[in-house]
């Protein structure tokens, strides 16, 4: 008799945890994650449209009769292409991709193509991962990905290090869409752990733009690795969401019904704060750049906006059960919306006018670096808060876009954040907890004074 009385009880909780986690899932849109975010300025987020339509190049066999060009055309100077390397050359160890080398915005590129549905290869790099099977630089990241970016790194570095020995000034960018973007991104961390193999060039000069990317580090990694490597989500995409691993997805794709009630459970009850104490957890990398363009409730796109920041929680936890998450990672769209947003920001820089004098804009780039810089290191510091594991495996760089700094201050910077670490072990109290996450910015600017 008892244990009938608990059966109603039981079946209102569940139905109460199945309706909040239905709520999370068909309403949270529209930029939630990202809506404490600050707004990207033109100037960074300038190469994004340019990299998304050499990602679309990568795609055509023939560059000069192109058959899938977006208005306006690629851009690009077919004789400037390096080299391009096919599923043969690569023996599917990784993605197609080729180096490009832009003289007009003083750059070389590396592009790499996304997942491609027909190439068993492709699936099986991206399925290649067990939880917490590879480390790299004091983190975790995924077995299958970082094979095909070593594959590629070994391939290309001589390369790579002539034309940077060649062109001093140029900077060296590593660009993928997808299984790409995750390739790309775990490609930047290899190139800067062996700088040495490319002329021993500085970390500054390094930078990778990962779009729609897989889950690839762990939340160390991405918050390290912030300086040089920046992601880009449309809106509802739902492979930076996905937090089950790929290989179990697949297995329960016939039995969707099954795959919803285990992730309305799992997402129910687990706490942010295990996610966030699981070393081996991965997530997407880097500095987050999120373009949002929908509002719930409400049909049509709007003119879409670019929220950008380095987050340590809240880094798209949750997939979204949306008409557009499939459609929104593709890369023909991610190009015309980031290349509107690209517009819009102009014409309301123009609007607000912004001074057209060298020396001004200048002024404005230094402040620009020196907000990002500061953004960085409170993103590190609220890692440390939250005991991340292995936030501080190494002093961290000065921020990749950001002027170099003196000797003095970058130790006394580190040794400070070291000291912190090593007193933070313990477990914080309430109020030092809310003071410490929302007085960021303006403790580590009384660090500066000092």
């Amino acid at each position: 008799m008892s244990l009938a009385c608990c059966v109603p009880i039981v079946e209102t909780v569940y139905c109460l945890a199945c309706a909040r986690w239905l709520w999370k899932k068909c309403l949270y849109t529209a930029g939630h994650e990202s809506e404490n975010w600050g707004h990207a300025t033109a100037q960074e987020f300038e190469p994004v449209p340019r990299f998304c339509r050499l990602i679309l190049a990568s795609y055509e066999d023939d560059l000069r009769n192109p058959l899938w060009a977006p208005p306006g055309g690629y851009r690009i100077e077919p004789d400037l292409v390096i080299i391009r390397k096919d599923y043969g050359q690569t023996q599917g160890r990784a993605p197609p991709y080729f180096v490009y080398l832009d003289h007009e915005h003083s750059d070389i590129v590396l592009t790499i193509r996304g997942l491609n549905l027909a190439r068993e290869s492709d699936y099986a790099v991206l399925l290649d991962n067990k939880l917490g099977q590879a480390r790299l630089d004091g983190g975790y990241v995924h077995n299958g990905l970082l094979k095909a970016a070593e594959w590629v790194f070994h391939a290309e570095n001589e390369v790579l290090r002539d034309l940077l020995e060649r062109f001093e000034n140029y900077s060296l960018s590593f660009v993928g869409h997808s299984l790409g973007a995750g390739v790309a991104s775990l490609l930047t961390m290899v190139a800067i752990k062996n700088h040495e193999k490319l002329g021993k060039i500085g970390r500054r000069r390094i930078r990778c733009f990962a779009i729609a990317p897989a889950r690839c580090t762990s939340l160390n990694l991405a918050v390290r690795y912030a300086d040089v490597i920046n992601s880009v989500v449309l809106q509802d995409d739902f492979l930076p969401r996905t937090t089950t691993d790929l290989e179990d997805a697949f297995k329960c794709f016939c039995c969707l019904p099954c795959l919803l009630c285990v992730l309305c459970l799992k997402d129910t009850c687990t706490f942010e704060e295990k996610w966030l104490g699981d070393p081996r957890r991965l997530y997407a990398p880097g500095r987050l750049y999120h373009i949002v363009e929908r509002k719930p409730l409400r049909l049509g796109r709007f003119p879409p906006m670019v929220k950008t920041a380095v987050p340590v929680d809240g880094r798209f936890e949750h997939m979204v059960i949306a008409c557009n998450a499939t459609s929104d990672h593709a890369i023909i769209w991610i190009e015309r919306e980031s290349q509107r947003a690209f517009d819009l920001m102009l014409e309301r820089e123009k609007a607000m006018g912004v001074p057209i004098s060298q020396r001004m804009e200048r002024q404005e780039y230094i402040a620009w670096e020196h907000e990002h810089s500061k953004e960085y290191e409170a993103a590190l510091q609220k890692a440390v808060d939250f005991q991340v594991p292995s936030v501080y495996s190494h002093p961290p760089s000065q921020y990749g876009t950001f002027q170099e700094a003196e000797e003095g201050e970058s130790s006394t910077r580190w040794s400070d954040a070291s000291s912190l670490s090593a007193g933070r072990r313990r477990r914080l109290g309430w109020h030092d907890f809310m003071k410490r996450l929302f007085d960021v910015d303006d403790y580590w600017g009384q660090q500066d004074e000092e």
